[in-house]
């Protein structure tokens, strides 16, 4: 994110530990809705390390490239959870944001079904599983690992959102289901690329 000269990065408005959601509305720092866009935000900044780290190798250029837009994903996604009016839209049948550039605020079936079809790309190249593995094998695939158990963590918080009676978009919970299923089957992809074994847990 960039800053012109004249904006400042601190505000001080959250001094007291509270911040605001997308509409204005101020919450505290520990409400459920920051805990959900929060643990989004700590997903994606971690995608980035892995992506820096998939971009030294031209082997998983097209893993970058997944990875990459997988985090505009988590930025639309992170969106709609800062945001209980943009909840409350999509609730409605209506866009997230009516007006918005809507190739930055819009997950739909679509995003779901291409993301199986994904998983199923890289499942195909894998010798099935015996065995549960144990994370790790190549620095990659280690990392996303680890990027696969904070999409579950973000998964949890959005649930527990809902279930205090929040507004959460149906799509929003399965669409970080499915993507902790790719984190997996991704970090199994790379180990098989760059021709690293698996470490079974027996």
């Amino acid at each position: 994110m960039g800053y012109s000269g004249s904006m400042k990065i601190y505000t001080r408005t959250g001094d007291k530990g509270q911040t605001s959601l997308f509409g204005g509305a101020r919450v505290s720092k520990n409400h459920g809705r920051v805990n959900a866009y929060g643990t989004l935000d700590e997903l994606n900044s971690y995608l980035g390390i892995c992506l820096s780290l998939s971009k030294k190798d031209s082997k998983l250029t097209s893993v970058s490239d997944w990875i990459e837009n997988t985090q505009r994903n988590l930025f639309a996604l992170g969106s709609w959870l800062a945001s209980p009016e943009a909840c409350a839209n999509l609730a409605r049948g209506m866009d997230a944001f009516p007006g918005a550039r809507s190739s930055r605020t819009k997950l739909n079936d679509a995003t779901i079904e291409a993301l199986e079809k994904t998983i199923d790309e890289w499942e195909s190249a894998l010798q099935p599983m015996q065995s549960f593995i144990l994370p790790g094998g190549h620095e990659v695939a280690a990392h996303m690992h680890f990027a696969r158990t904070l999409c579950r963590r973000a998964e949890r918080c959005g649930v527990e959102l809902q279930q205090s009676g929040e507004l959460v978009p149906e799509l929003a919970i399965r669409y970080l289901n499915r993507l902790a299923d790719a984190l997996f089957v991704l970090a199994r992809f790379i180990n098989h690329t760059l021709a690293t074994e698996e470490t079974p847990w027996n």
